[in-house]
């Protein structure tokens, strides 16, 4: 189908449709979007045909009548620049680790989009064996520096760091289980902060099963899995025993979350299974 863009003065224009499903689903984050933005972002054709009208105001994207959505927009610009300087400061200190190959940002802020009481979300990918030990090593640095880091339960999150996905070099893909549009969006917005050896795009080549959904929001490029050996040390003694430290810390703690040996994802609130409901109610 084709998208009408109502504008005062104007006659309504066509556009092609793929950019309805991306307004549709930007809108669940009260999210407009800028001409540039829909190109970027455009969906790919889903399943069925959707019905909307679609408004534009000073050069902003939207659904008919949700025009208070711009200012919103505009105020968490401003709130995320604070955010996202507080996280390069970190990336700065966590890029000293010999053991961590990236550090990105992800959530609400990697889309400027953050309000004023939400935390700071960062996915950090470790060398090969040296998940475990990286994390120990990050929280170790960050309370010594002084930066605040969410915790358990912590219901006071603002401007924290949220270390909630951490991710063995030789474990990037993400499962095919878990595979959808929001995952997708989730990866394909990452702003990288800390990139060694071509981690972010080692991650990305991964992941390139991302474009299904979202043709033009990321670049692939091919590149080789050439993971770094750890010592035998690490690999077969320290690691172990930092995975098991960590464990017996946390247990009790663990709903949904996901902890293995190559992938620690923690993440208690299904945030993708509310956006897969609003996209199909």
């Amino acid at each position: 189908m084709d998208l009408l863009v109502n504008k005062k003065d104007a006659s309504p224009v066509s556009l092609d449709s793929r950019a309805l499903g991306s307004i549709l689903y930007h809108n669940i984050f009260d999210f407009p979007l800028t001409f540039s933005e829909l190109i970027k972002w455009e969906r790919a054709p889903g399943k069925g045909e959707v019905k909307a009208i679609v408004q534009i105001k000073n050069g902003f994207y939207f659904l008919k009548g949700r025009d208070g959505i711009i200012l919103k927009r505009l105020m968490r610009k401003r709130i995320s620049a604070k955010k996202l300087s507080i996280a390069r400061k970190a990336s700065r200190i966590l890029s000293s680790i010999p053991t961590v190959k990236f550090v990105g940002i992800t959530g609400a802020l990697a889309m400027e989009n953050a309000d004023d009481g939400s935390d700071i979300d960062l996915i950090i990918i470790t060398r090969k064996d040296a998940l475990w030990t990286s994390r120990i090593l990050v929280l170790l640095a960050l309370k010594a520096i002084g930066f605040p880091v969410r915790r358990y339960q912590d219901k006071d999150q603002k401007d924290k760091l949220c270390l909630n996905m951490w991710l063995d070099e030789t474990a990037l893909a993400w499962p095919k289980k878990d595979r959808n549009v929001y995952t997708a969006h989730e990866i394909a917005q990452i702003v990288p902060l800390v990139n060694k050896a071509k981690a972010y795009e080692r991650f990305i080549f991964a992941n390139k099963w991302a474009k299904e959904y979202w043709p033009n929001a990321i670049k692939v490029q091919t590149i080789k899995m050439n993971p770094e050996d750890s010592s035998k040390l690490l690999s077969s003694l320290v690691e172990p025993l930092a995975r098991k430290l960590q464990m017996w810390y946390m247990r009790g703690k663990i709903t949904r979350e996901v902890v293995g040996i190559k992938r620690a994802i923690f993440h208690p609130f299904d945030w993708g299974k509310r956006v897969l409901s609003k996209l199909t109610s």
